[in-house]
């Protein structure tokens, strides 16, 4: 299979320039600034109050505890375009909806992004929290970082298994050896990311409900104090010496 060399948006961690600063309105909130421009300002405060509900809900989820919190020169910054045009101009990735930095704790949208508020806003914010808890040096899979992500997401994280079920059933399933040098970009085939996206995000629910949230943590400490991604992943979960067990177990419980 060709590879396509992938540098997602979502993982950027060399933030694209913005406009200048004075050119943005602030808002600030406990755990947020948030910059816009014409954006109404209810809508700035929908957006800071489900950042802030969001903000708790996925480190509980995750099950991070004694996660260090975002305050005052540590908040996270959020960047809402006045439309999807002008976001595209700076982002320069038409089917992207929202962009995360991680390592920069910035989020990047527009008010009228497909979902903003169940998907977009969680995932971004999924990014940022699990590349915090685990480290940016670690070197993780993009289907792990992406999966965390959509899990944060409630209906794309009960929706997956059935895309893979069908995948499966038609032969066009990728095992996780595959998945992990997977490579997508702007040019890449909508039902490729449809896929790549899906088995990410079922891959990360048989981890963390199947498995246990406690393995799946652990599994993230280890990450985080500097072992290899299969290290890590046999430390933390035994049986699984290789991704290619992980890939047999996940697979055997999707055709249950």
């Amino acid at each position: 299979m060709i590879r396509t060399v992938i540098y997602l948006v979502l993982l950027l961690q060399v933030t694209t320039p913005v406009l200048a600063q004075e050119d943005w309105k602030e808002a600030k909130y406990q755990h947020f600034l948030i910059y816009y421009h014409e954006a109404p300002m209810d809508f700035v405060d929908n957006v800071a109050k489900s950042a802030e509900e969001e903000y708790y809900e996925i480190a509980k989820n995750m099950g991070f505890t004694r996660y260090e919190g975002w305050s005052w020169d540590r908040r996270a910054k959020i960047y809402i375009y006045d439309d999807q045009e002008h976001y595209v101009e700076a982002k320069n990735i038409s089917w992207s909806h929202g962009a995360a930095s991680p390592q920069d704790k910035v989020i990047r949208t527009f008010p009228t992004a497909a979902g903003f508020f169940d998907s977009t806003l969680p995932h971004e914010l999924g990014h940022i929290i699990f590349r915090e808890f685990v480290g940016y040096k670690s070197r993780i899979p993009l289907w792990l970082e992406e999966g965390v992500a959509m899990y944060q997401e409630k209906a794309k994280r009960w929706g997956a298994n059935k895309i893979v079920q069908q995948a499966m059933s038609d032969g066009k399933f990728l095992p996780l050896n595959e998945l992990t040098y997977e490579h997508l970009s702007c040019k890449a085939d909508q039902e490729l990311i449809e896929l790549f996206y899906a088995e990410s995000a079922s891959v990360v629910y048989y981890m963390m409900t199947e498995l246990g949230e406690f393995r799946f943590v652990t599994f993230c400490r280890h990450l985080q104090n500097g072992l290899r991604f299969e290290d890590a992943l046999n430390r933390a979960f035994v049986r699984f010496k290789t991704v290619d067990d992980l890939n047999t177990a996940w697979k055997a419980y999707l055709s249950q």
